[in-house]
């Protein structure tokens, strides 16, 4: 609060008043929210000070202003206007002899204000003037917030009795309503007594000393009564269904709580569930890569047997043309090229045919899952039969090695001479080659020659014609001299003439810059062409180098084939048992799989069962409490309606008696 008061003492200060110090002692000695400055004489400055401070300040909840005589004078009833401006939660104006324009100012700020609950305006003469009361009638049936109202002691007639009435019509939120202690009379007791059957919030009406007859009085009571037991009634079922609500959230709760309980047991079940699938078709997937190894050695043996068995018709074509290969080197060198080829050639197409397998296998897993037997029944049949063809294989062995034993003596004897022969021929091809690569250099280092020539007959052409474009500029300065000297108009004429000639003498260099270029490009590919050949003559020499090579390997290939055939097919044999008796074994595991599997599926089975029972146990308990719940509203509802009709058996009994009272006749009409 010392901010408060700092800003109270700027704000007199610029009004050219002092502060006064009786308000800045109660401002200092403050309890928190309440701001207390009964008794207290307030100037006109202090009064605005506080007007344009006190809107502004959210800790002052309460607000006590009585006996201040804020409208004793008519200069000092803007004073009364200035506080009038704040109206907090709890405000008291007793004893200030507030008037017209007090009435007035809360009358308009009753319209405005969402916040004051409680308002005390005892010994003031609010009702003096009608005008001024009704204006503060009309803030008061426009007011959303005010619940208690003391008006005791303001000079209130029947007038201002009618028009509380009027206004009491209007409010929805006034329950204390103090009018002791006024000139209501009579008529404004009937106007109260005939607004009070509208006004379903007031529950207690003070009208003592007001002049009013005892039937009046007791009339007001019976219905001040009806508004308490009504208020009670009300609260009583507020109440009720307050705790109703509860119930049926905390039932809510219970049954979100256990249906949550419900779903994480079953992502608990469909997690386990997925982790066995997911272990499963790991398993499966293990399984597959398994089969699709032994696939690919199987595949792999097979392919060793046919390079064995071409092998072997090789070793018997190399037996029996060897003659003729060793007479026909540079033949036999392309056809060990094309070879090579061809079997480089059969190996990617092999190792295609084998991607696109495992492809196949692989998008095809689940249909050989369910094909396993059969293959394995198939593999047995072939193996069988492997056996069999290379116990043929075998014997055709045992007969072919005894027959190249005999031509291999025969064939190292003529190898020796085709040696000869071959280096004779190799010697012979060497010097060709020689001369060749002479006679392609000489070739090459003419044409570069050439070509040297022909750029340095562009160089000449280009200078030639630069010289000319000197001359060609130096006549178009002359001819340009000229012509400003004979014809101004004739300008323009031989600028774009000479511009066309530089064009056309530009487009002439470049061409030939072109030219240049191009010529400078065939050099380089003229070199490249040279480089090109020496690499080739390289290449052709480390050839022959590789397959006199070949030549030595293929004949000690010849005598470890043998060995390697039989060491093959032992090996290949121990592998099948041990491909039998893994798939054997997997199969065994696969079965177990399934079994599993399938428990797994009748559990499941059984616990969504008991869920789907346990979810309609829960929802037929729903149903019940829905029941109860609509039999509640409708005995709520019953009950209102039973309190209505009383409230209207009261309001004719009431209305019934006043016409029939002989006051009426002897009261003037309304």
């Amino acid at each position: 609060m010392e901010e408060f008061r700092r800003s109270y003492s700027r704000l007199c200060r610029e009004s050219g008043a002092e502060p006064q110090e009786a308000v800045l002692q109660q401002l200092h000695q403050l309890p928190r929210g309440r701001l207390d400055l009964a008794t207290q004489s307030l100037t006109v400055e202090t009064c605005r000070a506080l007007g344009k401070l006190l809107p502004r300040e959210t800790l002052c909840t309460e607000l006590v202003l009585s006996d201040c005589m804020l409208s004793e004078e008519g200069g000092q009833a803007r004073r009364g206007g200035s506080l009038c401006r704040f109206l907090s939660r709890l405000s008291n104006f007793c004893g200030n002899n507030l008037r017209a324009a007090g009435a007035e100012a809360l009358g308009k700020l009753l319209q405005q204000n969402k916040s004051i609950q409680s308002l005390t305006l005892e010994w003031n003469s609010l009702g003096t003037w009608d005008d001024a009361f009704a204006t503060f009638c009309g803030g008061l049936a426009a007011n959303g917030a005010l619940q208690r109202l003391d008006l005791r002691n303001n000079q209130i007639s029947h007038k201002g009795a009618e028009e509380l009435a009027l206004a009491l019509k209007g409010n929805t939120t006034l329950q204390q309503l103090d009018l002791r202690w006024n000139n209501v009379g009579l008529l404004g007791g009937r106007a109260l007594m005939n607004c009070l059957p509208s006004n379903r919030t007031l529950w207690r009406l003070d009208l003592a000393g007001n002049n009013i007859p005892g039937d009046v009085l007791r009339a007001v009571e019976q219905a001040m009564g009806h508004s308490q037991d009504r208020l009670t009634t009300f609260q009583e079922n507020q109440a009720r269904t307050q705790v109703l609500s509860k119930e049926v959230q905390h039932l809510r709760e219970e049954k979100s709580k256990q249906f949550l309980d419900l779903m994480e047991t079953i992502d608990k079940q469909r997690e386990e569930m997925a982790k066995s699938s997911r272990a499963s078709a790991a398993r499966v997937g293990q399984l597959q890569e398994a089969l699709n190894e032994r696939h690919s050695i199987i595949n792999a043996l097979k392919a060793k047997l046919q390079m064995t068995e071409a092998a072997l018709a090789l070793s018997e074509q190399k037996a029996q043309d060897l003659g003729g290969l060793l007479a026909t080197a540079e033949q036999e060198q392309l056809s060990l090229s094309q070879r090579q080829a061809k079997e480089l050639k059969l190996e990617q197409q092999e190792a295609a045919e084998r991607e696109s397998k495992l492809l196949r296998d692989l998008s095809a897993a689940n249909e050989k899952n369910l094909l396993l037997q059969n293959q394995v029944d198939e593999l047995e049949r072939k193996f069988r039969c492997q056996q069999e063809q290379l116990f043929q294989t075998r014997q055709e062995m045992t007969s072919m090695s005894a027959e190249l034993k005999m031509r291999a003596i025969q064939a190292e004897e003529h190898l020796d001479m085709e040696k000869r022969r071959c280096r004779q021929s190799l010697e012979d091809s060497e010097s060709l080659r020689i001369k060749e690569v002479e006679h392609m250099t000489r070739h090459l280092e003419e044409s570069e020659k050439a070509m040297q020539e022909r750029v340095q007959r562009l160089e000449a052409a280009r200078l030639s014609l630069e010289e000319e474009l000197s001359r060609v500029k130096a006549a178009a300065l002359s001819e340009r001299g000229q012509a400003e000297e004979e014809l101004i108009k004739a300008k323009s004429q031989a600028r774009l003439e000479e511009q066309q000639r530089l064009a056309h003498l530009e487009d002439k260099l470049r061409l030939l810059a072109q030219a240049r270029d191009e010529a400078q490009g065939a050099c380089l590919q003229q070199k490249q062409v040279v480089a090109e050949a020496q690499t080739r003559v390289s290449q052709l020499g480390l050839q022959v180098e590789g397959l006199r090579r070949r030549l030595e390997e293929l004949q000690q290939e010849l005598s470890l084939k043998d060995q390697e055939r039989v060491a093959e097919v032992s090996r290949v044999r121990v592998e099948l048992q041990e491909q039998n008796g893994r798939l054997q074994a997997e199969l065994a595991a696969q079965e177990a799989l399934r079994e599993k599997a399938a428990a797994l599926e009748r559990q499941l089975k059984v616990m969504a069962s008991g869920h789907r029972e346990a979810l309609l146990d829960r929802e037929s308990e729903n149903a019940s409490l829905r029941e109860k719940l609509r039999l509640r509203e409708a005995e709520i509802a019953r009950i209102r309606d039973e309190e209505a009709q009383r409230a209207s058996f009261l309001q004719n009994a009431v209305l019934a008696y006043v016409q029939a009272s002989p006051v009426r006749t002897l009261s003037p009409p309304k």
